[in-house]
């Protein structure tokens, strides 16, 4: 098992609160942490996707105030929604007997479900911890492995595939699976198709600002179910909108968010790209690039920490602002190349921001001052900054 870098943050939740929900997209590796979590306490692991597991719940707060001493595992809680009401019941039973903590570890496949389920129900009793994909820091060092986990992107089982046309049948899968099965379980009606050429469509414009009337005009449909599609997909944590910084810097901003699909790997599957030499080769290589390093920085955000993008309408741009619990301001710059060079429109959006902190991360290991003001750093570099800020 690859350690991740998640496992600290559960044990310290389950050591302060009833119930922690962890939440992350299908074959994340949930369920293999929550098991792995479970060989150090005395645990019980339910598959609610399993009927004799649903059935063992079918007098759910008798079955479950017997096992007070033992840490429950609810697997895809979205199968039982209705459990979260008779939880709030045994959690509060249980403080009143001294039981108070490490009670329930809940694993969902979405945000959506859970956050409409559990936020009024169980406030003050549960903890949301979030499972990204692999990251640059959760792999072996090595360029061969970084590369790799670019191209086939951070679900285990694609990342460690016998071959990368291993890989990409089980990317394809993974998606065909979303589509037939998923979509239809967490979100209102919407035809397989439709969602396929939207969910490719945003593949090959990954990173650019959201334009959904010209996706409606190319999808046949309106602007407004563009909109409800692309919550969905980000509900299931498949999509990631980028919010633009808004700045009172008297320049005329953007107003759109930027687009990603989250896992680099899903980007190539569906645009076809089996291999390295493809994607170098590719139009959307450099765009791959800069969702895949986002992604790695955003899964390591100390808390309170926020995200954003900037970008004014006379071309000042950065690529990632990460702006801080305590108000401080990171300006990230994203280069594929190995060596690190950034544009005018950089140096304007920094003199807009005056940041910090800025840098510009490219696909080499070398850490250097590119100025008094800038410094040049790899991705697993400045993601293992973020992370000790944690």
């Amino acid at each position: 098992m690859i350690p991740r870098i998640v496992t600290p943050d559960i044990e310290r939740a389950l050591n302060r609160q009833a119930a922690v929900a962890l939440i992350g997209p299908r074959q994340v590796g949930k369920t293999t942490l929550a098991l792995e979590i479970a060989r150090s306490r005395d645990a019980l692991y339910l598959d609610l996707e399993d009927r004799d597991d649903r059935n063992r719940l079918a007098e759910p707060a008798l079955f479950l105030d017997n096992l007070e001493d033992r840490l429950v595992i609810l697997d895809e809680i979205h199968r039982m929604p209705e459990l979260f009401q008779t939880l709030r019941g045994i959690i509060d039973r249980g403080r009143r007997r001294g039981k108070g903590k490490g009670r329930f570890l809940i694993l969902g496949s979405a945000s959506i479900d859970l956050l409409r389920q559990s936020g009024e129900t169980l406030a003050g009793r549960i903890a949301y911890i979030d499972m990204a994909p692999l990251s640059a820091i959760e792999v072996d060092d090595p360029r061969g492995s970084r590369e790799r986990l670019w191209l086939r992107g951070g679900f285990p089982d694609s990342f460690l595939a016998a071959s990368d046309e291993d890989s990409l049948a089980l990317r394809r899968d993974f998606i065909r699976t979303y589509l037939e099965r998923d979509v239809a379980v967490f979100g209102p009606r919407v035809p397989a198709t439709t969602l396929e050429r939207l969910w490719t469509m945003l593949a090959h414009s990954q990173g650019t600002m959201l334009n959904a009337s010209m996706l409606a005009r190319a999808l046949e449909v309106s602007a407004q179910s563009v909109t409800r599609y692309i919550d969905l997909l980000a509900d299931l944590l498949l999509l990631r909108r980028l919010p633009p910084f808004r700045a009172n810097v008297g320049k005329r901003l953007v107003k759109s968010p930027k687009v990603y699909v989250r896992d680099s790997g899903l980007v190539h599957a569906l645009l076809g790209i089996s291999s390295l030499e493809q994607l170098a080769g590719h139009p959307v290589v450099g765009e791959s690039w800069e969702g895949h390093v986002i992604e790695t920085l955003v899964s390591v955000l100390p808390p309170r920490a926020t995200p954003y993008f900037y970008r004014t309408s006379a071309g000042a741009e950065i690529d990632l602002v990460i702006e801080h619990d305590d108000g401080t301001r990171w300006a990230i710059e994203i280069k594929r190349s190995l060596s690190a060079r950034v544009g005018r429109g950089f140096h304007l959006a920094c003199a807009d921001l005056k940041p910090a902190r800025a840098f510009v991360v490219h696909a080499g290991d070398d850490r250097y001052p590119m100025s008094e003001t800038l410094e040049a750093v790899s991705v697993r570099g400045l993601a293992g900054e973020l992370r000790a800020r944690s």
